[in-house]
């Protein structure tokens, strides 16, 4: 597949955000906006100290400073809070992926993962801990759409391996490498509990170093 329309595919993942309740009950534009912000900040927090099956609305007003008699004038309900705020933090459109800055072929693959790493843990370490913690609360066509943002990825990623490795798309080994550096994105921001102490730049540069290693392990061996 042509790089063009691999990011094609990729621009139609990326459209695929989860769906927001339309209320309108409240005119000022700018109110809904404040009101919302204030909304998804603290429930993003809550959410993740809490869980979001332990955070009810009540937690989420408290925090906020927004009336309970009011905040449904903004959001729809608990679900729609998550899906506003995943739309916001792990949806979010300025951390490149892997993919796109494979597409610059000077870039060796050790400094292009770790680019990728260094970007997502910086930019999108709480969506990332929101969307995988978060999952089972999930209604299932926000599970699909999740889904098919992380497939998208992983196809394309795929696919930009197998050129700048001069393998045919029929190799399959590259998808399960693809699959594994998705997961690897999650590491960082997952591995905090553990490792608080070690630097980020270590953790970026081990990681990449390891996955780069063995991506070339990986092809260098006969298929099976």
């Amino acid at each position: 597949m042509s790089a063009a329309n691999q990011n094609q595919r990729m621009r139609a993942a990326r459209a695929e955000l989860l769906t927001e309740a339309d209320i309108q009950t409240v005119q000022n534009q700018s109110l809904i906006q404040d009101r919302r912000k204030q909304i998804c900040d603290a429930a993003t927090e809550l959410f993740l100290e809490k869980g979001f099956a332990a955070t009810t609305i009540r937690d989420i007003c408290g925090r906020s400073k927004v009336n309970q008699a009011s905040i449904y004038d903004y959001i729809a309900n608990k679900n729609d809070i998550l899906r506003r705020v995943l739309n916001q933090l792990w949806f979010r459109e300025d951390v490149q992926t892997l993919p796109e800055i494979l597409l610059d072929e000077s870039i060796p693959l050790e400094d292009a993962i770790a680019q990728f790493l260094r970007q997502s843990w910086q930019i999108k370490r709480k969506g990332t801990l929101l969307a995988y913690r978060s999952v089972p609360h999930l209604l299932p066509q926000d599970r699909r759409a999740l889904r098919i943002r992380e497939m998208a990825l992983m196809k394309d990623l795929s696919d930009h391996l197998h050129r700048r490795l001069g393998l045919t798309e029929e190799d399959r080994r590259l998808d399960i490498v693809a699959n594994l550096l998705v997961f690897l994105q999650a590491f960082g921001p997952m591995r905090d509990w553990l490792h608080p102490d070690l630097p980020d730049e270590m953790m970026v540069r081990t990681v990449a170093a390891g996955a780069s290693a063995m991506i070339h392990a990986a092809v260098s061996q006969p298929e099976a």
